[in-house]
């Protein structure tokens, strides 16, 4: 009887729902990593800006190629626990010091943009 007792107890330890440590798991952080450029960052980009002016919108990109000096690649990657991790890769060219075209996409902006006239209704109620 002892015997069937233990046989038991060796197979219901290999099985996974049955084990407590699998309802407990650790906390993973979410872990970004690289430049977070939004959408309305690169539509604030017009062609003709130069270097220093898209820096100033986009940040330092975290790729500059020596071989390819006319070119900055801005990526970010975010992983997240138990999801497959988000990839985003954002190239602006360049030719001489002025920006030419934006490849690639961006992350979503954090907050909804209102429209330029969506202000107007708060400006007349002021003004009265």
């Amino acid at each position: 009887m002892r015997v069937l007792i233990i046989a038991a107890a060796i197979v219901l330890s290999g099985c996974s729902s049955l084990n407590p440590m699998s309802w407990f798991t650790p906390y993973q952080m979410d872990i970004p990593q690289g430049n977070y450029v939004t959408q309305d960052a690169v539509a604030k980009l017009k062609p003709g800006m130069t270097r220093s002016q898209v820096r100033f919108l986009l940040g330092t990109p975290l790729l500059t190629d020596a071989f390819h000096s006319n070119r900055w690649d801005y990526k970010y990657r975010l992983v997240r626990a138990g999801k497959p991790a988000e990839d985003k890769l954002l190239t602006v060219f360049f030719d001489g010091d002025a920006m030419t075209r934006v490849e690639g996409e961006a992350l979503p902006a954090e907050r909804a943009i209102l429209p330029a006239d969506a202000s107007a209704p708060a400006q007349q109620s002021k003004a009265q």
